[in-house]
């Protein structure tokens, strides 16, 4: 019996993968044994958190403190997700990175992710 939906070429996934509307918002990676995150933010959240989990996976990650927890705990001990979603004023002009700075603020005040409580090492927490 085949299926009826035919099988999807790697070009079809990269087209797919283009045309997906970019969203600015605010990113974090958990430690869900001691607590601790790393906040990020980006104008364009469709790569940030795959690239630090396959940092991580490598051993390569930039953060010592997050690469020797996610080393010595394991995977399953961190969970990664999208915090909030820059919500456009103007829909068809997109996000600006003033409503993205904004809602960096709000975020690194809740999370507090410096120090003790966190992996970040400065307030910058936009990816470049």
């Amino acid at each position: 019996m085949t299926s009826a939906t035919p099988h999807r070429t790697r070009a079809d996934h990269k087209r797919q993968y283009r045309e997906q509307p970019r969203r600015a918002g605010v990113y974090l990676i958990r430690n869900t044994v001691s607590g601790k995150v790393l906040l990020g933010s980006s104008m364009n959240l469709h790569g940030p958190l795959n690239r630090h989990r396959f940092m991580l996976d490598i051993g390569g990650h930039p953060n010592r403190a997050l690469q020797e927890d996610w080393r010595r705990l394991g995977p399953d001990a961190f969970e990664f997700a999208i915090a909030d979603i820059v919500t456009p004023q103007d829909e068809e002009a997109g996000p600006h990175e003033d409503e993205l700075w904004l809602l960096e603020q709000v975020w690194i005040e809740r999370t507090s992710p410096f120090g003790e409580r966190g992996y970040n090492l400065h307030p910058r927490i936009r990816d470049a």
